[in-house]
């Protein structure tokens, strides 16, 4: 997929949200609200979710590595009683009459109004995550409201057994839908392809948007029996794991941010140039993508790449501009070695530590990672020692090419030159 193409697909996405959400706006002040108290209670629900929210979304700034199933979608509370009010049928056993327009009507307003606080704190949800839910709640209630309030639903499906599958169909299609649209708006950023970002969502559909789905459609099924009362008993739960879980995010935050500080402490020393980890982990996470790695497997290696001179601080003069491949190779094994031991000290998993200690193995011997954060280093260290022009980047990609027989691994080496001219062929900016 070319870089036009994702940019075009944002802007469809972000137009069919906006008109999806000036329709149904307008339809709501035309008309006014059918079930008021259901209306407002789910937007209470929605509103209450987006204040409990628990950062930013991860299509709207993820880290490198974009971490836990909860940066997918970082308000399920307010995501699954949006769903619940787009699947409500009836309320107390009284049929709601609420339109799909209505739905994302409520949900937009309880959206925004949960926002606020955040939006003023400057960490609001971003248009990524608004365009998401709309769309999706959108297709949802399209799918379901129209059969329900015109029958047709209770007439050919009813009340049993086949109206339970009818909704886990239109969960597993909920589900797809999203996962499709939160691909194509990573995907319009440079380095992020389609075709692995849509089957790492599709890998996360078992996670928190299988239970963000059921517990709506519990939530609405439970409404329709025992009216809005069931709405507090299924959503408090819910809430409160949520708020834990802010706690256990903010933990991982700062767990990450003290990595990328001990990155920096070969930089501050001296022993590597300026910005040479970050640079490495954003491109070596880029190359990972473009290899298909998975979302744990993309985490540990930018954990790894940041890291991975960190073994430079055993030394006692600096290498000129932390190039350790100009070192004799046991030079090169002993500060490996050392480098994965401190890593080790860091809690990090045993699995960066690993990719750490293998910077200095024959590449056929290192793991995939080990391979990426090889290569794009060996890259970064000719690229800038040309001065980052363009034809010293394209020296220094065919100085890789040349070394496929016994320094790199050949699908690295290509993956990286992919990613380079997707991006404007360079080496990465500083950070």
């Amino acid at each position: 997929m070319t870089a036009a193409l994702p940019g075009r697909a944002v802007v469809a996405v972000y137009a069919a949200a906006a008109c999806l959400t000036a329709a149904a706006l307008g339809q709501v002040a035309w008309s006014g609200l059918a079930g008021p108290m259901n209306a407002l209670t789910f937007g209470i629900c929605i509103a209450v979710g987006e204040l409990a929210r628990s950062g930013a979304a991860a299509g709207a700034g993820a880290p490198a590595a974009v971490e836990g199933a909860w940066g997918r979608e970082p308000a399920p509370l307010a995501a699954a009683g949006a769903l619940a009010y787009a699947l409500l049928g009836e309320c107390a056993g009284r049929p709601t009459g609420h339109s799909p327009l209505q739905v994302v009507a409520v949900v937009v307003a309880g959206t925004l109004a949960g926002a606020v606080p955040h939006v003023a704190r400057g960490r609001g949800p971003g248009p990524d995550h608004v365009a998401r839910r709309v769309l999706t709640v959108g297709f949802a209630a399209v799918c379901f409201q129209p059969l329900y309030h015109s029958g047709a639903l209770e007439h050919r499906i009813g009340h049993g057994p086949l109206h339970a599958l009818f909704l886990l169909v239109l969960l597993v299609l909920t589900l797809l839908c999203d996962a499709v649209l939160a691909a194509v708006l990573l995907a319009a950023r440079p380095g992020y392809p389609y075709g692995p970002l849509l089957r790492d969502e599709l890998r996360a559909l078992p996670g928190i948007g299988s239970a963000v789905c059921a517990t709506g459609a519990v939530i609405a099924l439970a409404v329709a029996v025992a009216g809005l009362w069931a709405l507090p008993v299924f959503c408090v739960p819910l809430l409160l794991t949520q708020l834990s879980f802010r706690r256990y995010a903010a933990v991982r935050t700062t767990y990450r941010q003290t990595i990328a500080s001990l990155a920096r402490a070969t930089e501050i020393a001296g022993y590597t140039p300026p910005g040479h980890a970050r640079r490495v982990a954003a491109l070596s996470t880029a190359v990972g993508r473009e290899m298909r790695l998975s979302g744990p497997e993309l985490t540990v290696l930018e954990y790894a790449a940041l890291m991975h001179d960190i073994g430079q601080l055993s030394l006692v003069d600096p290498v000129p501009d932390g190039a350790t491949a100009v070192l004799p190779a046991a030079e090169q094994r002993r500060i490996a070695l050392l480098g994965g031991a401190v890593v080790r000290r860091t809690g990090v998993p045993p699995a960066v530590a690993a990719v750490v200690e293998q910077q200095a193995d024959p590449y056929r011997e290192q793991s995939l990672p080990a391979r990426i954060v090889r290569t794009v280093n060996a890259y970064e260290d000719l690229a800038q020692g040309s001065g980052g022009s363009a034809g010293g980047a394209l020296a220094a990609l065919e100085r890789l090419r040349l070394g496929t027989g016994h320094d790199y691994e050949p699908a690295v080496v290509e993956s990286l030159a992919r990613v380079l001219a997707r991006g404007g062929l360079g080496p990465v900016p500083p950070g």
